[in-house]
This record gives structure tokens, C-alpha cells and sequence, in this order.
């Protein structure tokens, strides 16, 4: 599959990472631009070994798949030079939060396959949780390739589109919600009295397993937690206080606001194009 990575940040390097080590590409048949960065497109071109494509794009014959991994705010004012790569029978996949497939396709003014795609920053590591969405114009191969593409770099699902800001929320902002957890368990053994490479290195092991009980036990989050709380004991202390301030409320509206924020910037996105 001739391939082409619009965008040269993070997520396009963890997605050819794990793409290409998974073989559901080869490198001789990536192609990677961006529109101003050139340090960065060389380090990920000679990186991967994979071909790079100076901005602005040159004539080129048209791609089987074109990955839009550009900033969000980049994504109309890179439209115009993308449509040139495009024929009937090219793949779409879009990795860009708040956009929706129908702005994609306007903006593109593509009636072809287009994929929306929800990974996260895991993804450098082998470990997304990807959301993914599809239009009905994706042949069974398309909806098969996009699938292991992104498995290539953790766990996928297909869901319908209206999921996808709330699962922007959840599982694409989700590790910065466990990255805060640990800071401010650090934050608070440090506070207490305990020096902060061991404090980093307890609660670092500690978070890391618990991820691999939810993985490997089979049980859900509530029963491990209620495992660990003995009455009257120093856990079921901790979570009365969280209990007390309200942290579950929190979450709940933490998620809330970071799935309207997600609506709001397509929203933004799409009057920014009209003016």
C-alpha cells in the first residue's frame, strides 16, 4: 500500500512504529511531509528509512492510503495541496481530535473511504486504545487494513462516530488523567516525607501493576479495589477522604468537559474555514 503520512509529529512516528514493525507496511512505500518543520521530517524520515516529501508538495501519482496526522488547526489550509493525491479508490484515515468525517470530506471534497481514528500517546509504546470510526464507502479490505493498521500499535475498535468525543475524552485524553494521578501521589509522598526518586519509583511500579491486574485478573475495577480495602483499614482511610472531596464527581465532569471540548473544536475548526 503506497502510503503517505501528512504530519511528521509524535503520533505519525509511534503509527509508523508500530505499522512497520508489524509489517502492514513497507518503508520503501511510505512516504512522510509536513508543511515547515524539516528537522523533524528528515529525523523521522532517516529514522524509519522511509521517504520523505518536502512542503510545499510536488506532483506525485496518487496514493492508496493518505494518513492526515497534521496539528487539527493545520488540517483546511493543508486540504487544497492533499486533494492532488486523491483518486476514487484512495483510503482516507484521519487521526486529527474534533474532526469529523463529513468536515474531512468537504474539505477534501472527497467522496471516497474515509477512516476517523482515535489513538492516543500509548501508541509509542505499543499500547493505544484506538477508537475508529468509518464511512460507508471503505471496501471489506480497506475496513480490514485500517483495523490491523492500527492494531498494529494496541488495541482497536470500530465504534459509530457520534462515540467519538466522548471516546476522546475517555481513552485519548486517558493516560494525561493517570499521568496527573501519579503526580500528585508523588506530589503527596514527597509533601509527607518520603524522597522523591523512591517516592517515583514506588508509585511508578505501584500504577504500572495495577494496569496488569485490570489486564490479567478478569475483574473489574470495582472488585479489585474492594480486594485491596479492608474495613477499617489504611486503603479504606485513603478513600474516604477521596470520597469526601468529591473525586468521583470530578472525573465524571473531567470527562464531560473534555468531550464538549472535542465538539467545540470541531466546531471552531469550522468556522475558521468559513471566515
Amino acid at each position: 500500500m503506497k502510503t503517505l503520512f501528512v504530519g511528521a509529529g509524535s503520533m505519525a512516528h509511534a503509527l509508523l512504529n508500530g505499522a512497520l514493525e508489524a509489517r502492514v507496511l513497507e518503508k520503501e512505500n511510505v512516504y512522510v511531509t509536513n508543511r515547515s518543520n524539516r528537522q523533524r521530517l528528515t529525523e523521522v524520515t532517516n529514522h524509519f528509512g522511509v521517504n520523505g516529501v518536502h512542503a510545499p508538495l510536488p506532483s506525485h501519482e496518487p496514493f492508496d492510503v493518505v494518513i492526515l496526522a497534521m496539528k487539527p488547526k493545520d488540517f483546511h489550509s493543508a486540504a487544497p495541496a492533499v486533494k492532488h493525491f486523491l483518486t476514487g479508490g484512495t483510503l482516507v484515515i484521519s487521526v486529527l481530535a474534533g474532526i469529523g468525517i463529513e468536515q474531512i470530506r468537504e474539505a477534501l471534497s472527497f467522496n471516497g473511504a474515509i477512516a476517523r481514528a482515535m489513538p492516543n500517546t500509548s501508541a509509542s509504546v505499543g499500547r493505544s486504545a484506538t477508537a475508529v470510526t468509518c464511512n460507508g464507502s471503505l471496501s471489506e479490505k480497506q475496513r480490514e487494513w485500517t483495523m490491523k493498521f492500527f492494531s498494529s500499535v494496541g488495541l482497536a475498535v470500530e465504534v459509530p462516530e457520534e462515540q467519538m468525543d466522548l471516546i476522546t475524552a475517555v481513552s485519548g485524553s486517558g493516560p494525561a488523567y493517570i499521568y496527573y494521578v501519579a503526580e500528585m501521589l508523588e506530589k503527596a509522598a514527597v509533601d509527607l516525607g518520603l524522597h522523591s526518586e523512591l517516592a517515583k519509583a514506588l508509585i511508578r511500579e505501584t500504577i504500572s501493576g495495577a494496569s496488569v491486574m485490570l489486564e490479567k485478573s478478569g475483574l473489574e475495577a470495582e472488585i479489585l479495589r474492594k480486594n485491596v480495602t479492608s474495613p477499617g483499614g489504611t486503603t479504606e482511610a485513603g478513600i474516604s477522604v477521596l470520597d469526601k472531596y468529591g473525586v468521583s464527581e470530578a472525573f465524571t465532569h473531567c470527562v464531560d468537559a473534555a468531550k464538549n471540548r472535542s465538539k467545540e473544536m470541531g466546531s471552531e475548526l469550522l468556522l475558521n474555514r468559513v471566515k
